[in-house]
């Protein structure tokens, strides 16, 4: 095991491919808050793992301080979150539709979830990283922040081309104390309902085209950008902040 946890507090938004991340902190020794709204959906990931990690879960609205600043006292006590990844965020159930089209309540409702919902996060962690004069955090931002999205979502290319700003901005507030602040842009892959109705609505030839624009010739996996995480997150990447690390399986065009 190249990188391993030891009693890292770490907090996770943990559906979709935040069960991945969460889990691989875990089995590397790390004692894991994992959250999200829908405390349901992510009570079966509790429990111990081999090598003495853990995770527990709870219900957490990412967009509420008061709500983060309970999760973080949950895990941490009177220490410090060594560890925030931010996974939250997603399309929120919606389809591409004409500008003019689109409630602005749907706009809000995704940039809260991918934006606002960082910044709370971050928010919430800080104060207790400053004092340890250390600390990650990591958001899953997208390809969508770089370019344009596969979505056809205004909200959610704005929001994560926002994320990406908060993180290089974060970055630089926060070097001074320890703490460094990056982002994993993923490709497409279909890691949640939204997502798997997205790529089922495609036609047969629309899947091809996607996955032939891909260098590796195959979709990405939960693994591919855990990986990424804990690299970003471990000792090896104490130099690296403000950063977004693509993991499209193809350079970005």
């Amino acid at each position: 095991m190249l990188v391993a946890f030891p009693a890292k507090r770490v907090l996770v938004a943990a559906r979709g491919i935040g069960r991945t991340i969460a889990r691989a902190f875990a089995e590397r020794e790390a004692a894991v808050l994992a959250c999200d709204l829908l405390g349901e959906e992510v009570a079966p990931l509790a429990g111990a793992f081999e090598g003495g990690g853990r995770i527990e879960t709870r219900a957490v609205d990412a967009t509420d301080p008061a709500s983060m600043s309970a999760a973080v006292a949950a895990v941490a006590g009177d220490r410090a979150i060594d560890v925030l990844v931010y996974v939250a965020g997603g399309v929120r159930g919606q389809s591409a539709r004409p500008l003019e089209d689109v409630p602005v309540e749907d706009w809000r409702a995704v940039v809260e979830a991918n934006l606002t919902g960082a910044f709370v996060s971050a928010q919430a962690v800080a104060p207790g990283m400053k004092r340890a004069g250390q600390g990650r955090i990591v958001t899953i931002s997208s390809r969508a922040g770089l370019a344009t999205s596969l979505t056809g979502i205004q909200s959610y290319a704005a929001a994560k081309h926002g994320q990406i700003g908060l993180v290089r901005q974060l970055a630089q507030e926060l070097g001074p104390f320890g703490v460094t602040v990056n982002s994993v842009a993923p490709g497409f892959m279909a890691t949640s309902p939204d997502y798997v109705r997205q790529w089922e609505g495609y036609s047969d030839e629309q899947k091809r085209a996607i996955e032939g624009r891909i260098a590796m010739r195959r979709p990405g996996r939960p693994e591919d950008i855990a990986y990424a995480v804990l690299f970003l997150a471990s000792d090896y990447a104490s130099w690296i902040t403000g950063q977004v690390l693509p993991v499209t399986g193809a350079p970005l065009a």
